[in-house]
């Protein structure tokens, strides 16, 4: 009985979007001297198929988010140069840079759930 592959290309950008999410942190932490660019978390990489965009999710512990992500566009050139080096890829993609918003969602949801929980214990003590 033959057996169904599964599509080797997904797996690969994966894999790719993988490796730049870690390439671009140590460049980042390593090599960029831009003031602007504080604590910088590279929460996600999502590649196209064709290898030719990235968009780069990340969030900010200290700094302004607005400088940050000028910043990192800015930079983006430099650090696609670097991921040259690194990656043995025939094409290396552009980088478009996106504040992510889900640690700051997570925190408010957490508050939330967190101001039920204690109005509920309220309620029951009366």
């Amino acid at each position: 009985m033959a057996t169904r592959r599964k599509n080797p290309t997904i797996n690969r950008g994966y894999r790719v979007a993988d490796q730049i999410q870690r390439d671009l942190s140590e460049l980042i932490a390593r090599e960029l001297k831009d003031p602007r660019i504080g604590m910088v978390t590279i929460q996600s990489v999502e590649v196209t198929p064709d290898y030719a965009h990235a968009k780069v999710w990340f969030s900010v512990l200290v700094g302004d988010v607005q400088e940050t992500t000028d910043a990192l566009n800015q930079a983006a050139g430099f650090l696609r140069n670097g991921l040259f080096k690194r990656l043995h890829i025939h094409t290396v993609p552009t980088l478009h840079f996106l504040f992510d918003r889900t640690p700051e969602r997570a925190a408010d949801m957490n508050a939330l759930i967190a101001k039920a929980v204690d109005s509920r214990g309220k309620e029951e003590q009366e």
